[in-house]
């Protein structure tokens, strides 16, 4: 029995990913297990960056913010006693991960919340009071 490897983008691309896999074994191979995917959005004065993390323990995840560049990483335990050639797909992913997403504006990282709920890492960054609109109102004079 083999592995059927998951690839739920183009089947033209294996070519390509096999051969840049082959190039770069310790970004593509042990270093990082996967990436994973965000969704980031703003609001009148937050930057605010949703990821999945579902399964894995918020203890175990490091975030920090430096040079408006949010740095999500962290690690996926397997908690299997299935051997992996019991396998008839294995498409998981599981190890480390690493994120790094370079934020649309300047922000205030120390003020910075990040809440998981039900395996949805919100993290609320502000936005840097230089980089709000600001509203001026037009003085009258009389003579």
């Amino acid at each position: 029995m083999s592995l059927i490897k998951w690839t739920p983008f183009f089947p033209e691309f294996d070519d390509m990913e096999k051969t840049l896999s082959e190039m770069l074994p310790t970004v593509r191979g042990n270093q990082f297990g996967f990436t994973p995917a965000i969704d980031m959005y703003e609001d009148k004065d937050n930057v605010i960056v949703e990821t999945q993390l579902g399964g894995i323990d918020p203890e175990k995840v490091d975030i920090s913010i430096e040079n408006n560049v949010l740095t999500i990483k962290g690690e996926s335990e397997k908690k299997s006693e299935v051997e992996d050639k019991n396998y008839y797909r294995k498409e998981i992913r599981r190890g480390s991960f690493y994120r790094s997403i370079p934020l649309p504006t300047k922000v205030d990282g120390d003020q910075a919340k990040a809440v998981n709920e039900e395996g949805i890492l919100k993290i609320t960054v502000p936005k840097a009071p230089e980089v709000k609109p600001k509203t001026i109102k037009i003085q009258t004079q009389k003579k």
